[in-house]
């Protein structure tokens, strides 16, 4: 199972890269597409998600999200008669939170000199409304229609990645505005603790208390409460 964690890893450092380099890309001063907006956000972000997903399918299940990979164990599509036990899944897990973090700092490391014209970076990703609660309940609703759309998608509609990428934009344009879409730890709080280490000019507070729950807690909810629907409708 190495090519497994090597491709979650690999698969998540490239979906971090190209997703946080758009938002990189939107909001630092100095870039050129500063400001181009939130639809061009959920478009790259659509492209971050699935072209490392048609790269590395073939070697991996292309999860790239902790709450996922939880669950796609937990409705048997990665079974431990293929060799999914629950140390791999622990490993691909691990994989693609260090993935998170490694692409975060390429980031930094490609946006270093827009990083260090943007005076006020401000905090990490935040809900719009701060209510710990709802925003997990928010977090698993976003996650309960990324995983049940790709399902389908990839199931019974065999859209393959084409489909990743109408997901990954219908779930930006749709819930982008209530806490930021994670849906994905390993696109949160992995990149929130590379956040925090790095020395990031005017940035603010890496803000642990929302970091540490809604973006952990609600996507699993909902990638759980989204297989077990789908496993029971005649799809």
């Amino acid at each position: 199972m190495t090519n497994v964690i090597i491709g979650e890893f690999v698969g998540t450092i490239l979906l971090v890269l190209l997703g946080d380099g758009v938002c990189a890309n939107v909001t630092l001063n100095n870039s050129g597409f500063k400001a181009a907006g939130p639809l061009f956000i959920a478009i790259g972000w659509g492209l971050a998600v699935a072209l490392p997903a048609a790269a590395f399918s073939g070697i991996c299940p292309a999860s790239y999200n902790p709450a996922l990979t939880i669950a796609l164990f937990a409705d048997g599509t990665l079974a431990a008669a293929d060799g999914y036990t629950i140390a791999v899944i622990i490993e691909m897990i691990i994989a693609e939170m260090a993935g998170g973090f490694i692409g975060a700092v390429l980031v930094w490391v490609a946006f270093k000199p827009q990083f260090d014209a943007s005076s006020d970076l401000g905090d990490c990703t935040a809900p719009g409304v701060r209510n710990l609660p709802y925003n997990i309940l928010q977090e698993a609703i976003a996650t309960f229609w990324l995983v049940f759309a790709i399902k389908a998608a990839c199931g019974a509609f065999d859209l393959g990645t084409f489909g990743v990428f109408l997901t990954i934009v219908s779930c930006g344009t749709t819930f982008g505005g209530l806490t930021g879409y994670a849906m994905n730890a390993a696109r949160d709080t992995a990149p929130r603790l590379a956040f925090a280490i790095l020395p990031i000019k005017g940035k603010g507070d890496a803000d642990w208390a929302y970091g540490l729950t809604a973006p952990l807690i609600g996507p699993v909810i909902g990638a759980l409460v989204a297989v077990a629907i789908y496993a029971a409708l005649p799809l």
